[in-house]
């Protein structure tokens, strides 16, 4: 019997989706309720499964084309698909793999290592080792190996000393240590360098690496939309940057202090003190906390606050809301950042949980750079990204002492935010950020 599974209506007013992924291909013989694709629309991804048994005829398209609402996405052929899967199942000890090797047999499995086949495929094969030469124990083999990837043309009874860290450096830098002359009794980094400059600095490095083949990556699913939202935003947006240093010092020890008695609370991390300096910073000024319709030319100044994170997500960046972030505590922030971004990493949030956002904050934690210029989300007027925390010197009352520093770098859409309110917001959150009494204090 052939049957036709079409495209259900996932969403309100959706009237086509994209294909993200195939699990199935056509010939396969799938079950009732398992999953052939992922579709997405908006930034939304949703499971499609299969509501009967059968062997799959026919599939809609490739990955990256859009199909419409209630067409046919995949045609299954339900008559005889029981016969077929037991013939497959009776034959799986001798069932090919993508390669042409035949599996193996549950004990053989027991006894070889995994490799990876040209597609992709785990493979069981003997592992190789080699062969000792006559006369040698392996142990030797070993030592003669290693002796000759530091000295290739040694002479005969010379023994070198070095350091570990010299050893180290004259492998990278491929140089023979039985060719470095040196004064003392061992050879250090300064008779490395010396050997540099004598030969020009040019010694017999090791061979290269080989080059990584040339890849094509199909553009498709969240990173289409990605780039299509990032070049919509910088075509009709007019951004403007303006980057701050803060001293986090005191706030740091206000976070470690409340880890340290935090019960079954989830790990503090400074985003939820930064989210709650900057809700109470917009509510001082709400022309940041606005989204704009550039085509009605409104600007809504929004009351509370719905804070977009942005998570970093197996196939792109996504951007979860936080509602009424200024109603909440730490705590609570930290507990709907985990959830959230859980949800996000593993494509279960919702469209609800993906959107209505009124500003964002982007945060890359210890590998956040000096600074960085993110890109305003439209509607939104505004986003900022944190960037990673570096001890430095500072002059503090005649004295010099070593502050943790952080910069933020604020974004805004330069029709809507003047640069006073964009500096006056940022003064504002340095007020909070800097005097943890005042921030957690109701």
């Amino acid at each position: 019997m052939r049957y036709e599974f079409k495209l259900p209506d996932i969403g309100e007013g959706i009237a086509e989706a994209e294909i993200v992924a195939w699990h199935v291909k056509v010939g396969d013989m799938i079950e009732e309720d398992q999953q052939i694709a992922d579709m997405m629309t908006d930034k939304a991804t949703v499971e499609m499964e299969s509501p009967v048994a059968g062997k799959v005829m026919e599939l809609a398209g490739e990955v990256g084309d859009q199909v419409p609402i209630g067409s046919v996405l995949a045609v299954i052929e339900t008559e005889g698909a029981d016969r077929a899967a037991e013939a497959v199942a009776d034959s799986k000890d001798e069932r090919p793999l993508a390669d042409g090797a035949v599996e193996a047999t549950p004990a053989q499995a027991e006894e070889l290592p995994v490799t990876v086949g040209d597609a992709g495929t785990a493979v069981k094969s003997k592992p190789v080792r080699p062969e000792p030469v006559e006369g040698l124990s392996s142990s030797s083999t070993e030592k003669e190996q290693d002796s000759a990837s530091t000295s290739s043309a040694r002479p005969a009874g010379v023994h070198v000393l070095a350091s570990p860290a010299v050893r180290a450096r004259a492998r990278d830098l491929g140089i023979d240590l039985g060719q470095v002359k040196t004064a003392g009794d061992r050879i250090r980094h300064s008779d490395l360098d010396a050997f540099l400059l004598y030969n020009g600095g040019t010694v017999s490095s090791r061979p290269a690496a080989a080059p990584r083949k040339d890849e094509t990556v199909k553009v498709v699913g969240l990173r289409r939309k990605i780039a299509g939202n990032m070049a919509e935003a910088n075509r009709r947006i007019q951004h403007f940057t303006l980057v701050e240093e803060f001293d986090v010092t005191a706030l740091e020890e206000a976070r470690a202090m409340m880890n340290r008695d935090r019960g079954s609370n989830p790990k503090l991390t400074l985003l939820p003190f930064l989210i709650t300096a900057m809700s109470r910073g917009l509510a001082e000024w709400p022309m940041l906390n606005a989204t704009f319709d550039d085509e009605a030319m409104v600007i809504t100044r929004h009351g509370s606050v719905q804070m977009g994170v942005a998570t970093q997500t197996p196939n792109g960046l996504m951007v979860a809301t936080i509602r009424d972030a200024q109603a909440r505590s730490v705590w609570e922030l930290a507990s709907e950042i985990l959830r959230l971004s859980e949800a996000a990493r593993t494509g279960k949030a919702s469209r609800e949980e993906l959107s209505g956002a009124t500003f964002t904050i982007s945060s890359l934690g210890p590998m956040g750079g000096i600074t960085s210029t993110p890109v305003v989300n439209p509607p939104q007027v505004a986003i900022v990204a944190v960037n990673k925390i570096e001890d430095k010197l500072v002059p503090l009352g005649g004295e010099i002492e070593v502050r943790k520093r952080m910069n933020l770098s604020l974004s805004c859409d330069h029709r809507v935010v003047d640069g006073w309110d964009a500096a006056s917001f940022m003064q504002t959150l340095k007020g909070y950020i800097e005097n943890p009494l005042r921030l957690l204090s109701a």
